[in-house]
């Protein structure tokens, strides 16, 4: 199956399933999809994301980012809004819109993160869509402490977060606006490093229950993240993993 999903409206679209996961699981297809705002998906984009599976919206956006209105959105589909960024973080102004957040903001924020994966946790059966603006630094972070949380391995991790520059050109373009990558480039060309050195140096060591835990989820909810997302690799063939996929989305039968 291909991660990466085409909504129409959407450009940064693609499912967390298929990826190894710690102790012979494997990650849910459908469980958690991530993509940029789902307020540009036409009617058919919106169709495409109920037929993926989707019940839940996790919001990650500030208030006062722009909003649109309910649209086309399907009524069974729940929106729950988490903002992750904190309103007196320093290091935003700096950092923003860069890998170079990451660190500084899960040093100082853990408690941010946490209620963004418990709202995962506690979602009711059905696929889980993150999302922010463009779907890649807010909704980087907290794919990275999922994938971490579930035992990805880290070149896997690093690879979903390089994935965004890619799938956000096409978008820029549509919009008229310049290719924001080539920014996030230079930024960190300033710095010295690339977004590969500052994923790996940030996933090296990194305990990510410990980290959680910090931030306040319980053993329970940690569970629940890890049943949502992962399932038992029965080493099937490529046809059968697809017959899988089709059982375990969302992390509940439907």
């Amino acid at each position: 199956m291909n991660r990466d999903l085409e909504w129409d409206g959407c450009a940064n679209v693609r499912d967390l399933g298929g990826l190894p996961a710690a102790g012979g699981r494997r990650t849910r297809w459908g469980a958690v999809v991530r993509s940029d705002t789902p307020d540009r998906l036409t009617p058919a984009g919106w169709q495409a994301a109920a037929a993926h599976g989707v019940r839940t919206i996790l919001d990650l956006r500030t208030p006062g980012e722009h909003r649109a209105g309910p649209g086309h959105r399907p009524p069974e589909m729940t929106v729950v809004q988490v903002p992750l960024d904190h309103p007196d973080d320093p290091n935003r102004g700096a950092y923003g819109g860069t890998p170079l957040y990451l660190r500084p903001f899960m040093e100082r924020w853990p408690d941010r993160c946490a209620r963004a994966l418990r709202a995962i946790a506690q979602a009711p059966p059905g696929g889980v869509l993150v999302h922010c603006v463009a779907g890649r630094d807010r909704t980087g972070l907290v794919t990275l402490l999922l994938l971490a949380l579930a035992g990805v391995p880290q070149r896997d991790i690093l690879a979903d977060y390089e994935l965004s520059a890619a799938r956000l050109r096409p978008l820029y373009a549509r919009l008229g606006q310049p290719d924001d990558g080539l920014r996030v480039e230079r930024r960190l060309a300033q710095a010295g490093t690339t977004t590969a050195e500052v994923i790996r140096a940030l996933l090296d060591g990194l305990d990510a229950e410990e980290y959680l835990r910090s931030g306040g989820l319980t053993a329970s909810e940690l569970t629940a993240l890890r049943e949502r997302l992962t399932v038992v690799d029965e080493g099937r063939g490529q046809d059968a993993g697809v017959v899988v996929a089709v059982e375990d989305r969302g992390g509940a039968a439907r």
